[in-house]
């Protein structure tokens, strides 16, 4: 099976707010860019190696129960990010996963992004229900 993979921008959301506020200069922002995100149905949340969750300075906010491949565990929650792909910015908080796991675009980014996966071509394309166009469901 192919691998799908994107690039992603991931900013702390809290020092984005400082920045906007003045309280930090647009340059200290912490940020990542990452070249090869695997994109993931089978997995729910934005999921990011403990290095980068440290390199971007999140903070953990909660313990939650996960399923994956190994069975049953736990995964640290962290404080949100702003996650970029193709020009679109959502909000998510981030899932902790260990450092020889790459980072994880699951369903609810790609839902609140409004993009699936092209299964011919092995890209992520904007919504064709929405005409390739960002666009929110209100129903």
């Amino acid at each position: 099976m192919e691998r799908i993979v994107t690039e992603a921008l991931i900013e702390n959301a809290e020092d984005l707010w400082a920045a906007n506020r003045g309280l930090l200069l647009a340059e200290l922002v912490r940020r990542v860019v990452v070249t090869d995100a695997l994109v993931g149905t089978g997995a729910t949340l934005l999921s990011l190696p403990t290095r980068m969750i440290h390199e971007l300075g999140l903070s953990r906010t909660a313990t939650k129960r996960v399923t994956s491949s190994i069975g049953l565990g736990e995964a640290s929650m962290y404080e949100a990010v702003r996650l970029t792909i193709q020009g679109r910015t959502c909000t998510m908080d981030v899932m902790e996963v260990p450092d020889s796991v790459p980072v994880l675009i699951g369903q609810l980014p790609l839902e609140h992004l409004d993009f699936v996966i092209d299964s011919r071509n092995l890209v992520l394309i904007g919504n064709p229900a929405h005409g390739g166009e960002h666009v929110y469901e209100l129903f």
